[in-house]
């Protein structure tokens, strides 16, 4: 294949490249076509699935030559980096968990790649390393995922991942000792770890690829879930549950806190759960049960009350809402927790009371219930934005949990369950000072009239003259709600002067499962309308203007950014689709693509191709329109949505730009969708985008450290 560079490209002077049309690396084209229902669609880049050939990875190679040169030019990068640098090291810590007479603690002294998990005796007791994920790898880029302690605190069992892989490898450790087991557990993916008492526990687990060179990429079938009895070989794990009729089905284990019942929660993708429950006290009992059947509803449970079991359940109640179960005769049900006007998140238990977590307008409600369903306390926050770690063990008396919003960085707080009072535990020692910036909530129209909620930020005082730097960051898919959260990379942008928005689109899960099912399947251009509204509405109340605007999102907010830069290019200046899933007619072909169709719908039916072609981004690239300033970003290890998405998209767009706006594509190196990734990549990864967002709308960075 032809290799093609603008090798006099670092040699230009700054503020020059903007006005020279990249010459990208030529990319072979190929005379692939399918037939979809009478219908020929080309797709001349499909070499570029092929993630193990040498033709890719020269192109990936090409790529990044050019984007790395590009951003190089960018004349306050490292002055950007820099300050992010600054900014991210401080110290950092979780809430402490409490296992028996052990508290676990993950700490991070500012820069280390990897958060390190701490065990103590008593909150006051010494600390002690359990586990630094950075000795496992010179650069950081083997990562902590499922931990979880034995029943009576004799081991700890955890799960790692490498480059950000999907694929894990499960450990055990002795908790006195902390030494490791022989224990060792692999391919593990998508994974809980389910101790019954302290011989062993329940795990799901696939069966050894075929080809390990192709496993980040080929689909991933038939999940299992297996019992592992500490200090055997892998080889004897028990097999507890299978079906060999549904390869497309995932399957996890969890029991209740006094395993009496073990609970299998089956999905045939992202959404829908079928309930299966074993009651292990009863020794008739062979086989499962069906508490909850087929696919219709969202549902789990959270513990059991003597012989009944709690049901969160939205059967009935879009809002969500708690019953009471009989696991012997499914059809008796009691109504616990009555579904309200605020949407149920989730439900825990600890100390003997229920911990009911809401949605308000996308921020956080808590209260807390007796375990029959008599409202005791609602637990008083800081303010609006989103609290998490509510629970504990039956037999605690207290537990912590942490609030956070866009102004307010992560802070823990001690809970009493008797009083029901909160107490300051710690409070961030982020370098941040809150009261130079402000949040506002806004609910704009979409195309409609539906109104929807909108986060915006920035500086007290700044003026609204539609010239202002503006990030506009959504998602909309998946159930999945967008609720106020500290980002220490955005404060570089707010100090430049910038506005950053984040839209509450339909498809995402903030107002309960209509306004899901609003933005789901044959209704999934709504998302991209709200998407399209929340820009609109900047521009027209003078937040910025369209030179102005950058879009960005990942993963499906990928898709979403996709699908809105090429059906508006004229209404942003700049786009930055991360990780997406891009190609409508094809993710279900790859790694666990297939449970996304209860979302998107498949290609594989006709009705489904007649909406998905409509808005898929790759299929809806236009050659000769001026499209935005557009940065794909992607890894080589992302085996959730494969890089093949971004390589072919940015290679038809930039074979499609009609106007010097730069069309780039950043492919990080042993990084996978995002989690677990090394703080030096996330540092780099916020530099590069924010330096090509500013850059992109005519704008300077010159410094925020006063």
């Amino acid at each position: 294949m032809k290799k093609t560079f603008l090798l006099a490209l670092a040699a230009l002077p700054a503020q020059s490249i903007m006005a020279q049309k990249i010459q990208y690396p030529q990319t072979q084209q190929v005379a692939q076509k399918d037939n979809y229902f009478g219908r020929e669609i080309s797709d001349p880049y499909r070499w570029l699935e092929d993630d193990t050939a040498k033709q890719t990875a020269m192109w990936v190679k090409a790529q990044n030559k050019i984007t790395q040169s590009y951003l190089a030019n960018i004349p306050f990068r490292q002055q950007l980096k820099e300050r992010l640098t600054k900014l991210w090291d401080y110290p950092k810590m979780s809430a402490p968990q409490k296992e028996g007479a052990y508290f676990l603690t993950y700490r991070n002294d500012g820069l280390q790649n990897q958060s390190v998990l701490y065990v103590q005796k008593g909150i006051d007791g010494e600390q002690l390393v359990l586990l630094d994920p950075n000795k496992l790898s010179s650069d950081g880029t083997v990562a902590l995922q499922e931990t979880a302690v034995s029943r009576k605190q004799q081991y700890f069992a955890y799960a790692v991942s490498a480059s950000g892989s999907d694929w894990q490898e499960i450990y055990v450790m002795d908790m006195a000792t902390r030494s490791l087991l022989s224990d060792k557990l692999s391919y593990v993916k998508f994974t809980g770890i389910a101790w019954k008492g302290d011989e062993g526990f329940y795990y799901s687990g696939y069966d050894r690829p075929e080809n390990e060179a192709t496993k980040y990429s080929a689909k991933t079938e038939f999940q299992k879930v297996y019992y592992h009895k500490i200090g055997t070989p892998q080889s004897e794990d028990v097999l507890i549950y299978e079906d060999k009729e549904h390869p497309l089905r995932y399957v996890s284990a969890q029991l209740t806190e006094d395993e009496r019942f073990l609970i299998l929660n089956i999905s045939e993708g992202t959404d829908g759960a079928e309930i299966k429950v074993r009651d292990l006290h009863n020794k008739s009992q062979s086989g499962f049960s069906t508490l909850v059947a087929g696919f219709n509803t969202n549902a789990g449970v959270v513990d059991n009350a003597g012989d009944r079991l709690l049901l969160y359940t939205n059967e009935g109640a879009p809002n969500f809402r708690l019953l009471s179960v009989d696991p012997a005769h499914p059809q008796d049900k009691k109504v616990v927790i009555p579904e309200q006007d605020a949407k149920l998140e989730g439900v825990s238990t600890g100390g003997g009371h229920l911990f009911a977590q809401y949605l308000r307008n996308a921020c956080t409600e808590v209260k807390q219930y007796t375990m029959e369903g008599t409202l005791e306390h609602k637990i008083e926050l800081p303010g609006l934005g989103t609290a998490s770690g509510f629970g504990a063990h039956k037999d605690d008396h207290y537990f912590y949990y942490s609030f956070t919003s866009y102004t307010y960085a992560p802070t823990i707080f001690r809970y009493d369950i008797t009083t029901g009072k909160s107490v300051l535990y710690k409070r961030s020692d982020a370098p941040f000072d809150p009261n130079l910036f402000e949040t506002e909530q806004v609910f704009y129209p979409s195309k409609d009239g539906k109104k929807v909620s909108m986060f915006i930020v920035h500086k007290k005082g700044l003026s609204m003259n539609g010239q202002n730097p503006t990030i506009l960051y959504g998602y909309g898919g998946f159930n999945i709600s967008l609720t106020p959260a500290f980002s220490v990379s955005l404060i570089p942008f707010l100090e430049a002067g910038g506005i950053y928005c984040v839209a509450n689109l339909r498809g995402g899960g903030e107002y309960g499962e209509e306004w899901h099912k609003e933005g789901m399947l044959s209704r999934k251009q709504t998302v991209f309308d709200d998407f399209i509204a929340a820009a609109e509405y900047l521009i027209a109340q003078r937040y910025t203007s369209s030179a102005k605007l950058a879009i960005r999102g990942g993963s499906n907010g990928g898709l979403l950014v996709g699908a809105c830069l090429t059906q508006r290019p004229d209404l942003f200046a700049v786009a930055i689709p991360q990780v997406g899933v891009l190609d409508m007619l094809r993710y279900h072909k790859f790694t666990v693509g297939w449970g996304w169709a209860v979302e998107y719908g498949s290609s594989d039916k006709e009705d489904d191709f007649k909406y998905l072609i409509r808005y898929s981004p790759l299929h809806n690239v236009k050659k000769g329109t001026c499209y935005p300033a557009t940065m794909v970003t992607t890894a080589d290890h992302d085996d959730r949505v494969v890089p093949a998405h971004s390589f072919k998209f940015a290679a038809t767009l930039q074979a499609a730009q009609g106007c010097d706006r730069p069309v780039l594509i950043r492919i990080d190196e042993k990084a996978g969708h995002g989690a677990g990734k090394p703080t030096a990549k996330l540092i780099e990864e916020a530099a590069d985008i924010l330096s090509f967002v500013l850059y992109n709308t005519g704008e300077t960075y010159k410094g925020g450290d006063k």
